[in-house]
């Protein structure tokens, strides 16, 4: 029988307001987790934040911290540590505004840089040597299929994804004996509030109905639909668990076959 249990760990998720990252942040609670998250809003964080899990002592907490900002992921972390070691840590946050590429600035490139890169980075680095420690961590990178099929329109997202998914595969080999583990989690078109804004514009631009673009884009996948964030969220919490212990270094495509049809 396979065991998610999570009770006793504790896991932190970065930018999980809604979404993928809200989805996780409950489905660990469930499976007996205390979380902490943080997200930019105070009002999305107070919501997440009253969550009860289900069946389960999981417990949820959240902090309002700006990821692209390295001080206030410095304020973020010392709440966190209030908590004791870091079990499991879920690299979420992934803005990706889409520009043409002669219209993005250095500044452009920076922000994005910092907030999906180096939040990861800056989370790893403080919570990687507790995880060392005790000999046992997880470390998850949200990562995305454009991380490694690139698109035309996101390309500075694409990149810093890719950065997050090749950090994680260095990482994997340098601390496997320390039985800390690194993985990469691949969503495709995943029904989100970042696609429903996407879908919308496309919806303006276009004359169409917003409906009419999310079922021409399903025709895409494989599967014939968009994926939901609790089918991320089932991938995250199996890598999270010790049903995932020989799992290292990954790069997991959650997309309904959509990747190989790029």
């Amino acid at each position: 029988m396979i065991n998610l249990d999570l009770s006793g760990k504790t896991a932190v998720v970065t930018g999980a307001s809604m979404g993928i990252g809200a989805a996780v942040v409950r489905m660990l609670a469930d499976h007996g987790a205390t979380v902490i998250f943080c997200a930019r809003g105070q009002e999305a964080v107070d919501t997440l934040a009253a969550y009860q899990p289900s069946h389960s002592q999981g417990k949820i907490c959240g902090v309002s911290a700006d990821m692209a900002d390295a001080h206030s992921v410095a304020a973020f972390l010392s709440k966190v540590d209030e908590l004791g070691t870091v079990d499991v840590l879920v690299n979420n946050v992934g803005a990706g505004p889409s520009r043409n590429f002669l219209y993005m600035s250095d500044d452009d490139w920076e922000h994005l840089i910092q907030l999906n890169l180096m939040s990861a980075v800056r989370c790893t680095r403080h919570c990687l040597p507790a995880m060392r420690k005790q000999k046992w961590g997880r470390v998850i990178m949200i990562a995305s299929g454009a991380g490694k099929y690139p698109g035309a329109a996101l390309i500075d997202y694409g990149a810093t994804k890719a950065a997050m998914i090749a950090t994680a595969k260095a990482l994997s080999k340098k601390y496997a004996a320390d039985n800390v583990l690194f993985n990469s989690v691949l969503p495709g078109l995943i029904r989100t509030e970042m696609w429903e804004r996407a879908a919308q514009e496309v919806a303006d631009a276009s004359g169409k109905d917003k409906e009419e673009v999310f079922v021409a884009n399903s025709k895409r996948v494989p599967q014939g639909r968009y994926g939901q964030s609790e089918e991320v969220a089932s991938m995250v919490t199996f890598l999270a668990s010790d049903a995932a212990s020989y799992v290292n270094g990954a790069a997991i495509e959650v997309d309904g076959g959509l990747s190989g049809h790029i």
